[in-house]
């Protein structure tokens, strides 16, 4: 219903100006009250429109996000269309792969073949993917010279060097990376060389130094010289795999006795100064931290110690989770389980033929309300933030 009485406004507003014209004469009358409002009229006031809020982008489906989680190895130098990594792309929205040099499986064999092979996998991807590759320098370098790319330097050869000498290294290295379509350095390792002997690492010469300053400085100038080219970077293997004495590839590796805490001074030095695009955990155990699980399924590890101590907010990646150290102990889907229940965001798988099951597994736990799948998005979002920085540093 519509009522003809003015309004507690409109009248307070006539009277007001009422007022004011008997107080200034008849003169200034007129002009107070001109245009006049006739008592039922209210005056107009006209108010910025309110900012909308922009609409939060809905989530994708809970297989999309479990798919980006994973980084799968596969065979051949050609994708060719039985090649299963195809069907990890298109059914189970596979977010990452890495390419192996090694063995009948090979994907490397020219820079032209792996430029060619990165291209035709990046077609076939849904998204555009993370291509990832273990280039260390030295002994361990995917794309070397037996297939046709530059030689390179160790980690320790570099170590004895400075830090500039590092990082010109480094952006050559980066430049034959993205010549073949690499966006992911599975390197620099930043393990502190506390054991010489180390089976593997200090024996291969994969640690800069005995001194985690120096370690700090040359895996810092390491990083930037990578996103000099557009080539991000991955810190390993956390927390420390400088002092063990056995290897992980083939059993569980335990370093309570000989691990110390400076081994986590580099990752300290580089989170601090936003040197970290991704960090690797290892299968190493130390029951310091967690009495039972190794740091790469450890929460106490993952969630605790990196995120919590140290304030790291970016992707971590499992180390190999078909490894001997975690395959043999708990089984592949317990393995996978408890490594996405320790803070995983990319499990890493060296074979393609365990894609299915890491992925149906990751399902079952949002499924069975072992983790929330707020918690696979939070995985989903720092692996497309990590994707975001990858395109636009290329």
């Amino acid at each position: 219903m519509t009522s003809n009485r003015p309004t507690r406004r409109a009248v307070l507003s006539g009277g007001l100006l009422a007022a004011l014209a008997a107080c200034a004469g008849p003169e200034t009358a007129r002009q107070v009250g001109a245009p006049a409002l006739r008592p039922t009229e209210a005056p107009t006031v006209s108010l910025p429109a309110p900012t909308p809020t922009p609409a939060a982008p809905p989530r994708p489906q809970l297989e999309v996000m479990a798919g980006q989680m994973l980084m799968l190895g596969f065979p051949g130098a050609v994708l060719t269309p039985d090649n299963p990594v195809l069907a990890e792309l298109t059914e189970r929205h596979l977010g990452s792969v890495v390419l192996f040099s090694a063995g009948g499986a090979s994907n490397v064999a020219s820079p032209e073949q792996v430029a060619a092979l990165t291209a035709s996998l990046q077609e076939a991807a849904a998204s555009p993917l993370l291509v990832a590759v273990d280039q260390e320098g030295g002994r361990v370098a995917r794309l070397g010279p037996t297939r046709g790319f530059p030689p390179t330097l160790s980690a320790r050869d570099l170590g004895r060097g400075d830090p500039a000498a590092t990082r010109a290294a480094s952006a050559e290295m980066a430049r034959t990376l993205a010549a073949a379509g690499v966006t992911l350095n599975l390197a620099p390792v930043v393990d502190v060389d506390t054991y010489p002997a180390n089976p593997v690492i200090g024996s291969l010469g994969r640690s800069f130094s005995a001194d985690p300053a120096a370690v700090a400085a040359h895996a810092a100038a390491f990083v930037q010289g990578h996103h000099d080219v557009g080539v991000l970077t991955t810190l390993k293997h956390f927390p420390g795999h400088g002092s063990s004495r056995g290897d992980t590839h083939a059993g569980l590796v335990d370093v309570t006795a000989t691990w110390d805490a400076v081994e986590l001074e580099p990752y300290r030095v580089l989170v601090d100064a936003g040197l970290a695009d991704a960090v690797m955990v290892a299968h190493v155990v130390n029951t310091a931290v967690d009495p039972r699980y190794p740091a790469s399924l450890s929460a106490a590890t993952i969630n605790g110690l990196l995120r919590g101590e140290l304030g790291y907010r970016g992707v971590v990646i499992s180390d190999d989770l078909l490894m001997g150290a975690v395959a043999r102990e708990w089984g592949f889907e317990e393995a996978v389980r408890r490594a996405v229940l320790a803070g995983t965001d990319i499990v890493l798988l060296a074979s393609v033929t365990h894609g299915a099951r890491a992925h149906a597994a990751i399902l079952a736990m949002v499924e069975a309300g072992e983790v929330s799948e707020a918690r696979i998005a939070a995985s989903y979002q720092r692996v497309q933030a990590l994707k975001a920085r990858s395109l636009a540093a290329a």
